[in-house]
């Protein structure tokens, strides 16, 4: 049995490099080893991660990722580091950041007690609900209003377990389809094949800001959930690499935190110049200046 243990470790390590160095001796010795730092990004959660008119990944998370790379430069003497950047989804990106293939996921996700039984996350860079947006013309404002239509979500994300959930609880009928994406999502709801796109209300507020007709689209009155908290997620039981990237995150959000916010949502930003029109709340203002990777929203009232 310890044979044959060994042999499927090593077969393994063979087909996926990053799970032996991840598990000989953690994800700084991994980056030492390969002179690389993996970064997994997202293509369409503006204004977190995105990619811009030269397919250039950017965005508010990417900053604070590229903070964390120049601490690990620093850390490991490697001042000609290499960023390898990696397209993730809602799907696979905790697979991904488990099986040693990313070291960071950059994105737009919830950090909360189900995903830390599989992965870690650094502090918290923002806080979110999960909301619906459908067209003005449908005529939905409430959750009820979405009875026996079809509503879409993406798949692999914390609102489509909520969607789910209110879905059962309330006896909806709903048809809930899994999106590819969130951009999918929001094109399904405006190509008429979902009544409505249930996802994070500052990924709504990106969608609708760079869509054709912005003012086709209206956001309920109601939230799946209460205000979550969004943070860099890394490997599980790699303390050596969550101390340095919880430091770093820390040090970012108490002294740039608020200007790194504004550029992101409250300018434009590019490639078209939108601006998300979300100022600085008195609960984000807290979380900045008190770093937490604490996943119970109730810990970030005003």
């Amino acid at each position: 049995m310890r044979i044959f243990s060994r042999l499927a470790l090593l077969s393994l390590a063979l087909v996926v490099p990053g799970i032996a160095q991840a598990q000989s001796g953690g994800t700084l010795q991994k980056i030492k080893e390969t002179g690389t730092v993996a970064i997994g990004y997202r293509e369409s959660s503006a204004p977190f991660s995105y990619l811009d008119d030269h397919q250039k990944p950017v965005g508010y998370a990417m900053d604070i990722c590229m903070k964390v790379v120049e601490a690990v430069k620093a850390e490991l003497k490697l001042p000609n580091l290499k960023v390898e950047l990696t397209a993730v989804t809602s799907s696979n990106r905790i697979p991904l950041m488990a099986n040693g293939t990313i070291d960071l996921e950059c994105g737009s996700t919830t950090n909360n007690v189900d995903r830390q039984k599989q992965v870690a996350f650094t502090n918290t860079h923002f806080l979110t609900a999960s909301i619906f947006v459908a067209k003005k013309s449908a005529g939905v404002h409430k959750i009820a209003d979405l009875k026996g239509k079809t509503v879409v979500s993406t798949a692999g994300s914390t609102n489509i377990g909520q969607l789910n959930k209110a879905n059962a609880e309330q006896n909806l009928g709903i048809n809930i389809v899994p999106g590819k994406d969130h951009a999918e999502g929001l094109l399904m709801v405006e190509t008429g094949r979902a009544a409505a796109f249930v996802m994070d209300d500052v990924i709504v507020a990106g969608l609708v800001a760079a869509a054709k007709d912005p003012a086709v689209f209206a956001v309920g009155d109601e939230a799946f959930s209460k205000p979550e908290p969004y943070a860099i997620m890394l490997r599980k039981d790699d303390p050596s690499f969550k101390a340095l990237v919880d430091a770093t995150t820390a040090r970012v959000y108490k002294t740039e935190g608020e200007a790194l916010y504004a550029k992101w949502f409250t300018k434009p930003i590019p490639p078209k110049g939108i601006v998300m029109n979300l100022p600085l709340s008195a609960a984000m203002k807290k979380a900045l200046q008190n770093p937490s990777d604490n996943a119970d929203p109730a810990s970030y009232g005003n």
